[in-house]
């Protein structure tokens, strides 16, 4: 079992494998703020090298996802000069690049606000859970800034043509829009709707094993960047590795006496 870290903003619920994170200022809809920007990133940290850990909910509490960022941190960093909001906004980034990179599935379940940072945290799921109802947008350039950390997030999601309407506008849309957009896989009518759909992800999660879901997202993530050739090479050790490790055993042997592997059981 992960050591986790002690948090004021967030909840933490760990139960059958599944950490349940949710993100927890609902005065503010869940608003940002550098305290919570910390401590997301450093449970992140105590999940980076345990597997026990398969799936990552990360949800808001009050009826909303993330209204985006805190504007009583931006106010605060006014007084200590263009340093602080640098380092205020690139912390913001760092969490959105190891919030995309853990190795556990990331499901993001969105009600209500979607707005600024949630955008940017729904942007890097690997499985994303919308209201129907919910509220998404990039209101950014509406205060007169821009969505420095999320924008190369969006487009990756998204595409370039999409993200550059959204973000030159600040339009609002719904969740539907969401899942047309690709942005979210799965649009649900009601809470409850959306609750059995999550369990019926996470079943599917369970189905598969957990090393080798660690291994097949960071493979996903590098076909972006990184040239074919060397990485196909790599991918060839990776595969031959695991043919006889010891979930390949397990699910080889699983398989051929028709039942299911140990991690789904």
């Amino acid at each position: 079992m992960p050591a986790l870290p002690n948090c004021e903003t967030l909840l933490l619920n760990l139960e059958g494998g599944v950490l349940h994170v949710t993100l927890n200022r609902p005065d503010n809809r869940n608003a940002m703020s550098l305290t919570m920007v910390s401590e997301l990133r450093a449970v992140l940290e105590s999940l980076q090298h345990d597997l026990s850990v398969r799936a990552i909910v990360l949800r808001g509490a009050g009826g909303h996802f993330c209204a985006g960022g805190d504007i009583k941190d931006m106010a605060g960093a006014r007084s200590a000069g263009g340093d602080a909001y640098r380092n205020l906004n690139r912390a913001f980034g760092s969490l959105l690049e190891e919030a995309q990179s853990t190795p556990q599935v990331l499901i993001a379940v969105l009600e209500g606000a979607v707005l600024g940072g949630g955008f940017g945290l729904a942007c890097v799921s690997d499985i994303a859970i919308s209201h129907q109802d919910a509220k998404f947008g990039l209101p950014e350039t509406t205060l007169g800034i821009l969505p420095a950390q999320i924008a190369p997030f969006v487009v990756k999601r998204i595409g370039l043509t999409q993200t550059r309407r959204l973000a030159l506008t600040a339009a609002r849309f719904n969740g539907s829009e969401a899942e047309r957009l690709g942005l979210v896989h799965f649009s649900e009518a009601s809470s409850e709707a959306i609750e059995a759909r999550l369990q019926q992800v996470l079943s599917q999660v369970r189905s598969c094993a957990p090393q080798a879901n660690a291994q097949t997202k960071a493979l996903l993530l590098a076909a972006e960047n990184q040239a074919i050739g060397p990485l196909l090479d790599r991918a060839a050790e990776q595969f031959a590795a695991a043919v006889t490790g010891t979930e390949g055993v397990e699910g080889t042997m699983a398989f051929m006496q028709k039942r299911a592997p140990k991690w789904a059981q």
